[in-house]
């Protein structure tokens, strides 16, 4: 099972208060036994929203809104790609780590399990399937 642990936003991770060396060095640790173990397929921090843009679809058409974006609460600074065996497991994963913020600042992760092909029944029909398939293959081609 592959799962998504997004990283909540935080007023100051918002702000672009950069973590301490102390943070980034738990992390790395923390990161490091995720990759001992096999679990880590990727993982990375966002730049704050005041950053970002959002691509609005509204039928055919589409608009762009600039950040920053309110809401802090619902905005992600950071993401792991993991490969588990059960959502438990990764919730056992997300346990161990340090606070992702600093100490003083209550934080929270979110984890959700990835669709895989079968989650998608007939409508991935086998040509789709094969299309899926191609593109994932040529994607990591041009990655090595």
């Amino acid at each position: 099972m592959k799962v998504m642990v997004m990283v909540k936003a935080t007023k100051d991770s918002e702000a672009g208060v950069m973590p301490s060396e102390e943070l980034l060095r738990e992390m790395g640790q923390f990161n490091e036994q995720l990759v001992k173990a096999g679990i880590i397929l990727a993982g990375e921090g966002l730049h704050p929203s005041v950053k970002g843009k959002r691509v609005k679809f509204k039928g055919k058409t589409t608009s762009v809104v600039d950040g920053p974006f309110t809401e802090t609460k619902e905005l992600v600074a950071g993401f792991w790609l993991w490969q588990v065996k059960s959502m438990e497991e990764a919730v056992e994963w997300a346990r161990r780590m340090p606070n992702p913020m600093p100490a003083e600042i209550e934080s929270e992760v979110e984890i959700r399990q990835v669709f895989s092909p079968d989650d998608f029944g007939p409508a991935l029909t086998p040509e789709l399937r094969e299309q899926e398939e191609r593109l994932r293959a040529e994607s990591a081609a041009k990655q090595s």
